[in-house]
């Protein structure tokens, strides 16, 4: 029997983390679609972005209180984790508490400090749900999570609770056999939070306990690999990205643009014609219109995205009533690049489906309302630019399909001819300071 369930356990952890593997090189492949970027250089810096931003979640401590909440199930799921590494070799060799003996008053001391963390981690998240369903905060019911981000995100906090209750149980019903005298459960010393679950199951016969015990154990793993398997197509695939995406966060200055030197390019050879060479051949696009022309840190950017709604309510262009929304324009940025990686798993390679991200995903007046305020990007506790995306897309707006509003070609057309946005002759700007 024993080895009939050590068989099982090994079928499951093979199937599981073939199925992860297996949609984590999709999402790889997909943000690869991106254009080519160099973001290698700095790495001290960038090594301590990683460590403020993702690891020490540096920006989130703007709000102190909800900071605290966040680190405690962040914490809780980096460092209860750590446990599965024991529950995993326990289910490989049919072993039971497999590091005790070797860690002895260090493992109580670990398996109290992971009791602690998981009653915390239950209180927050019954927190956190109260704040979603209940208080309701103003982001959490915006538009942008109608249907099924709404939904996900208070199935992870279930699942979350749900985990780290079968944890505690695990653990009390361990410990009453252990009270018991049963063989195959070790003294491994008293468990806070199990002590104060013990009186539930006493005067249970050890049958009974065991099937409890092996119950949760069975559930508890079961779960941690289902969660890893519903990652990837949940918004909290950001435990993992953050990370990279913190690493390769944009080291200029905030809100610094970028020149096209396809533009720039364009313009010189058109005023200096004999600058251009015999050979040059058009530049292929002018800004982005599907995901093919932007980074691949956009791509990252998107797959990153918490959908947490700071940006959104940093918004200014949002916040007076316009159609934009920048937690929008990265989950509709995801959403595009799901769609083709669907496309290319059909097909084999991308087939033109006759969509883009701009029009099809992301609307002119969504672009438009943008203020480039750089509000949105200083928001994001994981270093995301909705920027970005937004200023590619309109280039292509602007610079592909000419398409701008009266009020805009005005502009461009004064700085065109008066190197100025103002409709007044070159020669004419200083006269405001001549005495009348």
């Amino acid at each position: 029997m024993q080895y009939i369930q050590q068989a099982l356990f090994v079928l499951l952890s093979a199937i599981a983390i073939w199925l992860f593997a297996k949609k984590a090189g999709e999402i790889k492949r997909n943000i690869l679609l991106g254009k080519d970027e160099n973001l290698n250089d700095h790495p001290a810096q960038r090594f301590k972005n990683l460590l403020l931003l993702a690891l020490g979640q540096k920006k989130m401590f703007k709000n102190p209180l909800v900071a605290l909440m966040h680190l405690v199930v962040y914490a809780g799921f980096i460092i209860i984790n750590l446990e599965v590494l024991e529950i995993v070799l326990d289910g490989v060799l049919g072993t039971h508490r497999l590091f005790f003996p070797y860690l002895g008053s260090v493992y109580t001391w670990l398996i109290n400090g992971f009791e602690f963390l998981a009653a915390g981690v239950i209180v927050v998240c019954i927190i956190f749900l109260c704040r979603r369903n209940l208080v309701k905060l103003k982001r959490f019911i915006h538009k942008d999570l109608n249907g099924w981000p709404r939904s996900d995100a208070n199935y992870i906090l279930f699942t979350e609770i749900i985990l780290m209750s079968l944890f505690l149980t695990m653990n009390a019903t361990d410990q009453v056999l252990q009270a018991n005298g049963n063989d195959h459960y070790h003294q491994t010393g008293a468990f806070f939070f199990s002590k104060l679950l013990m009186p539930i199951f006493s005067g249970m016969s050890d049958g009974s306990l065991i099937a409890i015990e092996r119950t949760c154990w069975w559930l508890h793993i079961a779960g941690i690999f289902a969660f890893l398997n519903y990652l990837p197509y949940s918004k909290h695939l950001h435990i993992m990205l953050a990370f990279p995406n913190a690493y390769y966060a944009r080291l200029e200055l905030p809100g610094k643009m970028k020149n096209m030197p396809a533009v720039q390019n364009e313009v010189l050879y058109a005023m200096q014609p004999e600058t251009a060479p015999t050979d040059a051949a058009p530049p292929a696009r002018f800004g982005a219109k599907d995901i093919f022309d932007l980074s691949w840190k956009n791509l990252l950017d998107a797959y990153s995205c918490t959908e947490c709604g700071r940006c959104t309510a940093s918004c200014p262009a949002n916040l007076t009533g316009k159609l934009l929304s920048p937690r929008k324009i990265m989950m509709a940025t995801r959403d595009r690049m799901e769609d083709i990686g669907k496309n290319i798993n059909q097909n084999k390679a991308f087939a033109d489906d006759g969509k883009s991200l701009l029009h099809d995903y992301i609307s002119v007046e969504e672009l438009r309302a943008c203020t480039t305020c750089n509000a949105c990007v200083e928001a994001c506790p994981v270093s995301i630019s909705p920027l970005e995306i937004i200023a590619e897309l309109r280039r292509s707006l602007i610079m592909e399909e000419s398409n701008a509003p009266q009020e805009w070609n005005g502009t461009f057309s004064n700085i065109e001819n008066n190197f100025a946005p103002w409709k007044f002759s070159p020669d004419d700007r200083d006269k405001w300071a001549v005495e009348a």
